[in-house]
């Protein structure tokens, strides 16, 4: 009999939980009303402006590899160019250098050519200087 004494608090009791529970979920989700409704228009716009400003900087970047390509190519020229001016000078070297050449420059200088040419022995130097040395 006790039992049954308290079947109209239970029920009652599940009836202020069923509310306080719906309440609660009801704070989780914002009240959607049409003054608070996000804007159609405005989320467009933003998408858009982030958009545009998307490919204006992909533009700018697009714009700095271009002028980095050009003055690459620029510096490949020059690079070339200073490599044939160094071909250039080391082939006019060698051909000043030439025992030709040399025997032309001795002739204009007023050289004459040896008529008994001497060549020195260096093994004999070597072999003197070492013997010198030691003694």
């Amino acid at each position: 009999m006790a039992m049954t004494m308290f079947t109209p608090a239970i029920t009652r009791s599940k009836e202020i939980l069923a509310q306080k529970s719906s309440q609660v979920v009801f704070k989780l989700v914002p009240d959607i009303s049409a003054g608070k409704q996000a804007d159609r228009k405005f989320f467009a716009t933003f998408v858009s402006a982030v958009g545009i400003a998307g490919l204006l900087f992909l533009l700018f970047i697009n714009t700095l590899l271009a002028q980095d390509a050009f003055e690459l190519t620029h510096l490949n020229f020059e690079a070339k160019m200073v490599s044939d001016q160094r071909e250039a000078i080391a082939r006019e070297i060698d051909r000043q250098a030439s025992p030709e050449a040399l025997a032309r420059t001795a002739l204009a200088l007023g050289m004459k050519p040896s008529q008994t040419p001497t060549f020195l022995n260096l093994d004999q130097i070597a072999l003197s200087q070492g013997s010198l040395s030691n003694g």
